[in-house]
């Protein structure tokens, strides 16, 4: 028999929820939200755009196989989507205790507790997530037996994409390779990449996923990951590519300001997630917080001016305000369920982004092509 401690969830409306701790014993607060996904628990934790948030997965069962080897490198994880977990917790209705995966090298529970993230089983998330739905994401606190009282946290009042983003300026030439440094800057300023046949994108990290990096990398092109604060105008680049990220995207306006100079130029442009949004507030439109947002791998999205939808991974709170795009702009695909934005493009020039996440996971991969697409424009 294990021992186990029980652990409560509350909510900051008072609504409490009793269940017993199968990770780290630790209280812990942050903004509680659902994924509907019934797979891939090993990426979700390791998704920067789960900073500071505590995840409720609708799917009854967890852990079941398992958790894959962190090997790869901290800047590019073989099978993990960052270098650590960001999710502040996670919940499930039940957690099996022995899992079963050829790849597995140990339990969620021990991954858990090496990373110091509780985790809590024995809650009905059906009750659970039907709150949420009504009422909207909201903060909580999980308070594990015998540990202290904590405060409630609001993971959107401060600026996670810069908690998130890399540190400095990483340069991918292969997937099998190790990340370098920029080269010096050229007698004008400017930072150039020897002509060797091959396309110079710049990647700016929100708080990227690392498959978006694994994507194009697959696809032959060089890859300069940048912070996200960090000015790219002086690197002599081929395509700019905005990469996801946790939070509130009215924290990123050096990034916003950033993408604007590059609109200078017409070189492609692309964004997933947050950088939809971040190319939308470019361009000139808004965004606003969704109810309780979309978390999930089946969320069907339509190709505006076309009858093809697609089944989609998502991980987003926020959402581009399709009525303030400029007149040169116009969505590029809308949400089946509820109408919202998932991306946007410019009517004349090379510029485009999805809310989803093409390179998914987890999730399907329905939608890769968008970085075909991509790499098509580049010249």
């Amino acid at each position: 028999m294990q021992a186990t401690k029980r652990a409560v969830l509350t909510l900051e409306d008072g609504t409490s929820f009793q269940g017993i701790s199968f990770g780290y014993e630790g209280s812990t607060a942050g903004e509680v939200v659902f994924n509907t996904a019934m797979t891939g628990y090993p990426e979700s934790l390791t998704d920067p755009s789960y900073e500071g948030q505590i995840l409720v997965t609708t799917f009854p069962l967890l852990g079941n196989y398992g958790v894959p080897p962190s090997d790869g490198s901290p800047d590019l994880r073989n099978h993990y989507e960052g270098s650590r977990i960001h999710c502040r917790a996670i919940i499930a209705q039940d957690y099996a205790n022995h899992h079963s995966h050829w790849l597995a090298d140990r339990s969620l529970a021990q991954w858990l507790k090496e990373e110091k993230i509780p985790g809590i089983q024995g809650i009905d998330t059906r009750a659970l997530t039907k709150h949420l739905r009504q009422h909207g994401s909201m903060l909580g606190k999980i308070i594990i037996e015998g540990c202290e009282d904590v405060d409630f946290y609001n993971p959107n009042a401060e600026n996670l994409i810069a908690k998130t983003s890399c540190a400095e300026v990483l340069v991918y030439d292969s997937i099998d390779s190790a990340p370098t440094s920029l080269p010096a800057p050229g007698a004008d300023g400017m930072i150039e990449f020897p002509a060797d046949g091959r396309k110079t994108v710049v990647l700016v990290d929100c708080g990227i996923k690392h498959n978006i990096i694994r994507c194009l990398l697959h696809r032959g092109v060089r890859v300069v990951r940048v912070p996200w604060d960090f000015d790219f105008n002086n690197i002599r680049y081929d395509g700019l590519f905005i990469s996801n990220g946790p939070g509130n995207p009215d924290f990123a306006q050096a990034t916003v300001d950033n993408i604007r100079k590059a609109m200078n130029t017409d070189l492609p442009i692309c964004g997933i997630c947050m950088g939809n949004q971040l190319l939308a507030k470019a361009a000139g439109a808004s965004t606003y917080k969704l109810k309780y947002g979309h978390r999930s791998h089946n969320q069907p999205v339509r190709r505006v001016g076309t009858e093809r939808c697609f089944v989609t991974s998502q991980n987003h709170g926020f959402a581009v305000d399709n009525d303030t795009l400029p007149v040169d702009w116009e969505p590029l695909f809308i949400n089946m369920n509820d109408g919202t934005n998932e991306g946007i493009r410019h009517k004349t020039k090379p510029w485009f982004s999805a809310q989803f996440h093409p390179e998914a996971s987890s999730g399907p991969r329905d939608t890769e092509f968008l970085f075909d697409e991509f790499v098509a424009l580049l010249k």
